[in-house]
């Protein structure tokens, strides 16, 4: 299936066979530690910029019924973001996924983040439309 919005990602969770969690990291877009007056100048026209990600939270797909309610959700939190990074972990057996696993899952997409290793999540702007980000 072709995960072109929010919904998309959800309609595909909700059609698997066994138990997902929706796992997403919340990141905002800033300029690297010393930039360069190119990395400088880009960032301040829209491009480029280093990811920093912020929160995280896991929820399966009958708590969410649509991007807004994780919009609204992540305000409760007063931190400002920029794109949310989703993925999902499958359960088994007709069990969802354990806390533990889960936790493990929310640590390496925050360290692949933070390494620009983005390719293995969906990336989504605020209207939850997916972002072509580059990224390996």
């Amino acid at each position: 299936m072709n995960i072109a919005s929010f919904d998309d990602l959800l309609q595909a969770a909700r059609s698997q066979p066994e138990p997902q969690r929706l796992l997403f990291v919340f990141a905002n877009v800033e300029l690297p530690d010393k930039p360069t007056a190119e990395q400088r100048a880009a960032f301040e026209a829209g491009r480029g910029g280093s990811l920093a990600p912020v929160m995280c939270v896991d929820k399966s797909p009958a708590e969410l019924p649509d991007f807004a309610t994780l919009v609204g959700e992540s305000e409760q939190f007063g931190q400002s973001w920029a794109l949310v990074f989703a993925a999902a972990l499958s359960g088994h057996n007709g069990r969802a996924p354990a806390d533990s696993d889960i936790d493990k899952a929310l640590e390496r997409m925050v360290a692949s983040i933070k390494g620009g290793a983005i390719g293995s999540m969906i990336p989504f702007d605020r209207h939850g439309q997916v972002l072509m980000l580059n990224g390996g």
